[in-house]
């Protein structure tokens, strides 16, 4: 596994330019034996251009959406996370694409989810989300919108179908869509302890559990999944186990500091409470719209006429329907093995590879100059 990380990131930093910011700085990969490895987070500034609020007109007001974005010529590829996650699970994916083809990228923080703000954010039924996503276009881009490629992973798949098939997005090429079975969505939520004691320690959680398979993709995308919230140390809700076993090669030197640390926090008795970090978007509430995003999806997504690809993390996630239509060739499918529930963190340059390959065979973009194949 470790091998397999490290060849990973050694190829992220071989095959894409330095980023604004310095890509390099803030990813020192301690990796030598005995080391601690390095959970600090990484801010999104590496990875995409841009963050700003799009403001959108709803029947009860204004919601703000807030995107992520990267280039300003090209096919926009507009980018729809999972249940749970932000716009930032796209960030380590969105820098190796940005490098490989000539295009835009739009991610998104859907409805309740991330730093987005809506009026009703308890509404998350499939209707409401996909007219999100042809609202948040329209603002961005009025009567003429590039040619839109929507890319969703999960929740966001779904999604991604139904705004096609409800025609929400007038410009579609192509969509892509990481499907994945609703008992993942169930195990996933089961698994996850309720809070950490740190943004490192979520990260760190999110890697040694198996949740994110890459280690730089969990440093920038733990941040959109948690946020800090204040509790009292005594709280029962505060878990300090979350990190105990999973903490393995302590350092001497980080074990000194932490009872410096402590001492500090003896002498200082302003400090009453203790931050503690929480899921920003409690996933149990969002189960009685899970069988509106995925019932049907299958034979939905083979309805849309644009062309369609599937990336899977294995062929048992295909269901009767799916394997009918890629025996029918409805669409391209490609299988990534060694993946988890988010394919597009766990292996960035191989969903990258997969989409630049076919946005150029069907000749809605080319691969940029200078990009060796």
């Amino acid at each position: 596994f470790d091998n397999m990380e490290k060849q990973l990131h050694l190829n992220l930093l071989s095959s894409r330019p330095p980023m604004a910011g310095g890509f390099q700085s803030g990813s020192k990969m301690k990796m030598g034996p005995g080391r601690k490895r390095d959970f600090s987070p990484l801010p999104w500034s590496q990875y995409f251009e841009t963050m700003e609020d799009v403001e959108v007109e709803n029947e009860n007001g204004k919601d703000i959406s807030l995107i992520y974005c990267s280039g300003s010529h090209g096919p926009a590829l507009l980018l729809l996370h999972g249940g749970g996650h932000s716009a930032l699970s796209w960030a380590v994916f969105t820098a190796v694409i940005y490098s490989r083809i000539n295009c835009r990228v739009v991610a998104l923080d859907l409805r309740a989810h991330g730093d987005t703000k809506v009026k009703n954010p308890d509404d998350l039924s499939a209707d409401t989300m996909a007219k999100d996503i042809g609202k948040v276009v329209e603002a961005l881009y009025g009567e003429n919108p590039p040619p839109i490629m929507i890319i969703g992973h999960s929740m966001g798949g779904a999604i991604a179908v139904h705004a096609a098939a409800a025609n929400h997005i007038p410009s579609l090429l192509f969509f892509c869509t990481a499907m994945d079975a609703l008992n993942s969505m169930q195990n996933f939520l089961r698994s996850r302890p309720k809070t950490f004691k740190s943004l490192e320690n979520a990260i760190e959680w999110s890697v040694k559990s198996g949740q994110i398979r890459n280690m730089e993709s969990a440093r920038v995308s733990m941040g959109g999944q948690v946020k800090k919230c204040e509790e009292s140390t005594s709280s029962p809700g505060v878990s300090n186990s979350i990190g105990e076993g999973i903490i393995e090669e302590e350092e001497e030197e980080e074990v000194e500091e932490e009872s410096n640390k402590k001492r500090m926090k003896e002498d200082d008795q302003e400090i009453k409470k203790e931050t503690v970090f929480t899921w920003r978007v409690e996933l149990s509430k969002t189960e009685k719209y899970w069988e509106g995003w995925f019932r049907g999806l299958s034979a939905l997504f083979l309805t849309c006429p644009v062309p369609k690809l599937l990336l899977l993390a294995g062929v048992d996630r295909l269901d009767k329907d799916l394997t009918i239509g890629q025996m029918q060739g409805k669409f391209q499918m490609q299988v990534l093995p060694q993946c988890g529930h988010a394919v597009h963190e766990d292996a960035p340059e191989k969903v990258a590879d997969a989409l630049a390959t076919f946005m150029v065979r069907h000749k809605f973009t080319e691969f940029k100059e200078g990009y060796l194949w």
